[in-house]
Order: structure tokens, then C-alpha cells, then sequence
């Protein structure tokens, strides 16, 4: 670090730019500033990205006790565990921690039965959108191709981590629609920008992208401000 002037380049740590990042998007969703959010709160996640179902298993706290001691609530450092598994799902603690969600009669291995539980929700969700809908039928044969399970249409942690890189893709399915329709439309940007950055993980990307983005919308609120400033000016003068 005192090598670099640039401490946002050092990725090793934690980083000013990845901590602004989370701060905002907390702040952006406890609406009532308490330093705490709800149910309903990380439902706005992502564009009301995740499903009420796999929330419920977030707040019923079973892929990590929470911090926060007030019921029904999430605190900033819970909120930092949930996002950095959202955002990054090759991780071991990312992979871990969505396991334990899925894996609803914790027998260690995510079945048929209960990828149907969560998929439901996006099914609805699809006609709900007019999106055309993918039959689960389909989902899992989809999955089982691509992640070579020992034991076809049971996914284990082993299988996981043995397929670290698209492991993700299992749970963007399951809970996450707006990944779930990214990774259908395959966006050639996307596939390009993984490939010019392969060090870069799913996490840097996303943190590096909100960034600019919340620097861009910073800088339009200070240009609006300071153009209102001006009207009045001129209005004082007239």
C-alpha cells in the first residue's frame, strides 16, 4: 500500500472503493436510516432481484447468525456477509453460505425437491414479467450437464466446489431472476470483460462498476445543486 498511490488498485484488501460501495448500497435500501434493514428492505436488493423465499431463509438466519440483536433485523455487518455472497459466488464462504440456504433438511446435498421449492417462486415471477418461462425439467438437466454431480440431479458441496467457476449459476437460478435472465441472454459484454480481466473476481467487477456508477450520479446531484444555486442567484439579482 505505500507502494501504490492509487490504494483502489491494491485488491488484496479491502479497499476504500469496495467499502463505499456497500456502505451506499446499504444506505440506499434503510430508507429510515436506523442502521438497520428488514424483510422487506432486502427484497428492494438488486431491483428486487432475490425471491421472499430465499430472504425468509436469510432473516431465519440459517446460513449465519446475525449480528444485529434486534429481531427481524439486519445490521450493516450482516448486510456485508449477505452482499459479498450475493455478488461473488465462486467463493468457498459465498458457496457455503448459499448452501445452507438451499439445503432446506440440511442432509448436506441440495436435492430435486428442494431446487423445486425456490424455482417456483421464479417460475410465477417469469409469467408474472411475460418472460417466457424454462420448465424446471429443463433447469435440471441444464445444471446436472454443467455441473457433473456424482449423483445426477443431487448437488453436494463437493460438486460445488469441484465446479467452483459455475456453481453461481446454480443459485442465480434458484433465487436471483435478474442474474437468472442475464445468464439466459448471455451477454456478450459481460463474457468479453470476464476475459480481458481474468484476475478480477466476480466481486471486483461488481464493486468497480457501482463505483463509477455512484460517482456519476454524485457528480449529476452536485452539477443539479449547483445549477439551482445559479437560478437563484440570477432570480436575486433580477
Amino acid at each position: 500500500l505505500d507502494d501504490e498511490e492509487d490504494i483502489n488498485k491494491i485488491l488484496k484488501y479491502f479497499s476504500y472503493e469496495h467499502f463505499y460501495v456497500i456502505y451506499c448500497k446499504f444506505w440506499e435500501l434503510d430508507t429510515d436510516h436506523d442502521f438497520m434493514i428488514d424483510r422487506e428492505d432486502l427484497l428492494r436488493y438488486g431491483n428486487h432481484a432475490l425471491t421472499y423465499r430465499i430472504v425468509d431463509r436469510i432473516f431465519e438466519q440459517v446460513p449465519r447468525r446475525f449480528v444485529c440483536q434486534v429481531e427481524g433485523k439486519m445490521g450493516y455487518e450482516d448486510f456485508c456477509w449477505f452482499i459479498l455472497s450475493e455478488e461473488d459466488k465462486t467463493s468457498d464462504l459465498s458457496l457455503e453460505y448459499w448452501f445452507e440456504c438451499v439445503d432446506l433438511d440440511c442432509d448436506g446435498a441440495i436435492r430435486p425437491n428442494e431446487m423445486l421449492y425456490f424455482y417456483e417462486e421464479q417460475l410465477h415471477r417469469m409469467e408474472c414479467l411475460s418472460q417466457e418461462p424454462v420448465l424446471f425439467e429443463d433447469v435440471l438437466c441444464q445444471m446436472t450437464d454443467m455441473m457433473a454431480p456424482e449423483k445426477e440431479g443431487v448437488f453436494t458441496m463437493r460438486d460445488l466446489k469441484k465446479q467452483q467457476k459455475l456453481a453461481g449459476t446454480l443459485f442465480n437460478i434458484l433465487f436471483n431472476l435478474n442474474k437468472f435472465i442475464a445468464f439466459e441472454t448471455r451477454d456478450p459484454f459481460l463474457v468479453r470483460q470476464e476475459r480481458e480481466d481474468p484476475l478480477l473476481t466476480e466481486w471486483d467487477r461488481f464493486a468497480r462498476a457501482e463505483y463509477v456508477r455512484l460517482a456519476m450520479e454524485e457528480e449529476g446531484d452536485e452539477a443539479a445543486a449547483s445549477g439551482m444555486w445559479e437560478d437563484s442567484l440570477n432570480e436575486a439579482a433580477l
